[in-house]
């Protein structure tokens, strides 16, 4: 799949933000805690799903306490960026597009169209 967007320079601020400047002039900034709760991984995205059906679904233990920052990132090819979170959270790979799609400035909701997709443990759409 090719990738429409790509970034001309990343800011990574652990304690506060993610700031990325795109080829075509844009410039988006991700707070860490947006980057963690919209985290593209199963899990998150099964969580999400669950959150909009019940608004009173629990959630999983962060295990530890105050604000999540990040750790660590790296590059995955040309195509997306790994954090690592101070909660432990770890498998997520945010690509380009995906980033673009959350950008705070115009989706401020955190509306995800992958969380559309059928469950995790159903992948095919089976159910």
């Amino acid at each position: 799949m090719k990738q429409t967007y790509s970034p001309q320079h990343l800011d990574l601020k652990k304690d506060t933000a993610l700031t990325i400047t795109w080829q075509d002039g844009h410039r988006s900034v991700y707070p860490i805690a947006h980057l963690r709760r919209l985290s593209p991984s199963a899990d998150m995205r099964e969580l999400r799903k669950s959150m909009k059906k019940n608004p009173l679904t629990i959630l999983p233990s962060s295990g530890g306490s105050g604000k999540v920052t990040a750790l660590d990132a790296e590059l995955v090819g040309n195509y997306a960026i790994k954090i690592t979170f101070s909660d432990g959270h770890a498998t997520g790979l945010y690509t380009w597009d995906y980033l673009r799609e959350i950008d705070p400035a115009v989706n401020p909701e955190g509306r995800v169209t992958s969380d559309n997709a059928p469950a995790h443990n159903d992948p095919l759409g089976l159910g």
